[in-house]
This record gives structure tokens, C-alpha cells and sequence, in this order.
């Protein structure tokens, strides 16, 4: 199946840490192709889409981190308006949550990173609705 893995880091809000993380990453060779950073309070959570989900969170919990992989899906959408309304569209018509979202342009491409509340039934629906889901390896540099 295709899917993609967020390496999701848990933080105290405090300057310094989107630095300390990305130097960690950098050091092990790891591309970060996306992020997302959320604070509330005293605390956080960075989300990254790296080019080896495993080998960075290898990384960031031998420096002490607090980390895990997320299952997220990664869709390409068209790049005009009603794009991400498509995806939420189909999303609905099938009972499903869309938990956290974001998106970017890369080489042309406009991506969409979603996680949602059934991750296989919303893989199988986008793809009939005709939406293309990447795999890890297929994202844009």
C-alpha cells in the first residue's frame, strides 16, 4: 500500500528546538522534504516527512527525543482551486475523519499530507476517486 511515515516529535515550546532537531537530522544525512510545528502552552509536537522516516527517528531518539512514526498519506491534488475541497469531499462521503492536514508545491506538484481516522478505507477511496497517493519513495526531493 501506498503511505508515507511522519516522524512526529514531541517538545517543550522553547526557542532553540526546531534548531536542535534540524541539526540532528541534518547530521544523520536526513532530507526533510516537509514540517509542521504545533505548540500549545508549555508544549509541542514537529512533524517531519523525511527522506528515511526510520533512519530519523533512529537519529532523534539517540539524542534523547521523544519520537514516533505517524502513518499519513500524501496525495497529489490538482494545483487550482477546489483541490484540497476534492480530497475533503470524498473524505466525507465516506465517514472519515480528517485528523491533521497540510500541504505544499514541489517541482510542480501540489501535495497534499493528510492523516485521517481510517487510514486504509481513505487510501482505497481517494485512489478510486481518482486522486493519486504516493508512496515515501515518490515524493519530490
Amino acid at each position: 500500500m501506498n503511505d508515507v511515515k511522519l516522524v512526529a516529535a514531541f517538545v517543550e515550546n522553547k526557542p532553540g528546538q526546531v534548531a536542535h532537531f534540524t541539526k540532528i537530522l541534518a547530521g544523520a544525512n536526513i532530507n526533510i522534504r516537509w514540517v509542521a510545528v504545533a505548540s500549545t502552552g508549555p508544549f509541542g509536537v514537529m512533524k517531519f516527512l523525511v527522506s528515511d522516516p526510520e533512519k530519523a527517528c533512529e537519529a532523534l531518539k539517540h539524542e534523547g527525543s521523544v519520537v514516533k512514526l505517524v502513518d499519513a498519506l500524501a496525495i497529489e491534488v490538482p494545483d487550482k482551486p477546489g483541490g484540497l475541497h476534492a480530497v475533503a469531499d470524498c473524505l466525507v462521503k465516506h465517514n472519515i475523519n480528517l485528523d491533521n492536514a497540510s500541504g505544499f508545491i514541489a517541482n510542480d506538484r501540489a501535495i497534499l499530507v493528510i492523516e485521517v481516522s481510517n487510514h486504509d478505507l481513505a487510501h482505497e477511496v481517494l485512489q478510486k476517486d481518482g486522486f493519486r497517493v504516493l508512496s515515501q519513495k515518490e515524493l519530490p526531493v
